[in-house]
């Protein structure tokens, strides 16, 4: 019933639901996560799928040349307001367990917010199978309808720090 209620919380109010130490703590395993996995390119360039991208896989900025501080200061920003919000705000049951929403929140920066949220890892998550859903994450490891082994490779490395903890 507490746990019930918590997530409401969530749900009606993200930000201040969720503990600022929680969503500190997966921030701080996402960012060098996520750096890792998508590299960082100064100056723009077209991704995998042909899709303009600069920095750590940003696709929503001007494309123009941004300094390393810039592009790690995005990348920040971006993962927390962009990402890890709206994953809370659709599975708030992650909002106090940051490695499952370090994990989340990675995989919604490489597939997007929506995508996640309909994801069988998102209903997974909100089901409260957590083995399942880290589990889950292996299944979007395709691009342009191929399997690629990097997507793949970021996909076990997800689930490994989503398993973290996830038989709690």
């Amino acid at each position: 019933m507490a746990q019930n209620k918590a997530v409401e919380a969530v749900r009606a109010n993200p930000g201040k639901t969720a503990t600022a130490g929680a969503l500190a703590a997966a921030m701080a395993l996402a960012v060098p996560l996520v750096a890792k996995w998508e590299g960082k390119r100064n100056d723009p360039y077209l991704d995998i799928v042909g899709i303009a991208t600069v920095c750590y896989g940003e696709t929503n900025v001007a494309m123009r040349r941004y300094s390393d501080a810039e592009c790690s200061a995005m990348l920040r920003k971006s993962l927390t307001d962009s990402y890890a919000v709206p994953v809370i705000r659709c599975t708030p049951i992650l909002a106090d367990r940051p490695y499952q929403l370090a994990a989340a929140s990675s995989l919604a920066y490489n597939i997007g917010t929506t995508a996640y949220c309909r994801s069988t890892v998102a209903r997974r998550f909100n089901a409260g199978d957590f083995v399942g859903a880290c589990n889950s994450f292996l299944s979007w490891s395709y691009a342009g309808g191929r399997q690629v082994q990097g997507l793949l490779n970021r996909r076990r490395d997800e689930r490994k720090l989503c398993l973290q903890g996830a038989g709690q």
